[in-house]
């Protein structure tokens, strides 16, 4: 499976640099053109034979539109479309989309654990075993739903569009989407079981989590007060990242037997979204609590004025406030 990078590196290393002609530059195109066609048909011949006629797994057409699709729409074309509407009230379909989320996420988690389980897998370093298996075959159709399912959680977009929620519309969350659904097409298509077993049943156990706590939030103020809990979650969401970069490295130092190209992929993607993460969880967490402290501290009227029972530093943040008593 290796053969994939090196057959890659070789064919990139014989190129050599045209003739600057117009005769020249459209040879040189026409022959690498040909060259990435009988590569991909080459990978294609290497995929894993299973799951080739599956649903949206004979070609990369599919999800490669409906990436390209979706980030142009909640990117661009949605709010500009929801600039001058009013939100949407979307509270039933919500509800009903976060139960469903939560429902194929359980599945995914509950197959992946039985059968890795029945199957004996070693959670360090576990080859793909290409057979038709009936626990093999189990965990390669969970991983089908674990592809199929980031491009039906593509819907968080939408809703924060439709309920104008821009806020939450951030570059953190449409990378993720959409990298992690045309990654996991990459994954499903070659190494559709083995060590690609463990990191998807983790994020599948998160966003039972995650999607339970959207459930809750959706559900109105009088169930928000059990949300106490959401700092907790997000340190899961960091601490998953951190599990899945050490559990890609580990394998990658004692030469699993597992294609390297694709856990090289894993770890860098990791490192990418983590870096984003962390970024989120400061701006989120301790950033307002960096400038409520100083806030309170600038002691003057403009900054750190009580008002009906808040601090308010306009100065310094437009949205953070601090619960306080009432001036006397």
């Amino acid at each position: 499976m290796d053969d994939l990078v090196d057959r890659s590196l070789i064919i990139m290393l014989n190129w050599t640099a045209p003739e600057m002609t117009v005769t020249g530059i459209t040879e040189f195109v026409t022959s690498r053109f040909n060259e990435a066609y009988d590569l991909y048909q080459w990978y294609l011949s290497v995929a894993d034979d299973r799951v080739k006629d599956w649903f949206m797994m004979d070609g990369y057409t599919s999800t490669i539109v409906l990436s390209i699709v979706y980030v142009i729409s909640v990117w661009f074309i949605g709010p500009r479309l929801m600039e001058n509407r009013k939100p949407f009230n979307l509270k039933l379909h919500l509800i009903v989309y976060n139960i469903v989320i939560i429902y194929i996420n359980f599945h995914i988690f509950s197959e992946l654990l039985i059968a890795s389980t029945n199957l004996n897998y070693s959670y360090s370093c576990q080859p793909v075993q290409y057979t038709h298996d009936p626990n093999e075959m189990r965990i390669a159709r969970a991983l089908w739903w674990f592809y199929f399912s980031k491009v039906i959680e593509m819907l968080d977009t939408v809703f924060f569009v439709l309920r104008k929620k821009n806020n939450q519309l951030t570059y953190l969350h449409v990378y993720h989407h959409s990298a992690i659904f045309i990654g996991s097409w990459v994954g499903m298509k070659w190494v559709a079981g083995g060590q690609a077993f463990f990191c998807a049943m983790m994020n599948s156990f998160i966003h039972i989590l995650m999607y339970f706590y959207y459930e809750l939030s959706a559900m109105g103020p009088k169930v928000r007060k059990y949300l106490w809990w959401k700092h907790y979650l997000t340190l899961i969401q960091l601490t998953q990242f951190y599990i899945g970069i050490i559990y890609g490295i580990q394998a990658i130092v004692i030469g699993c037997n597992f294609p390297q190209w694709m856990l090289y992929v894993c770890v860098i993607y990791g490192f990418t979204i983590l870096i984003l993460f962390h970024n989120f969880y400061y701006q989120t967490y301790q950033k307002p609590k960096k400038e409520s402290m100083a806030c309170i501290s600038t002691g003057n009227e403009k900054n750190g004025e009580l008002q009906n029972g808040h601090v308010y530093c306009d100065s310094l943040t437009t949205n953070y406030h601090i619960e306080s008593k009432k001036k006397q």
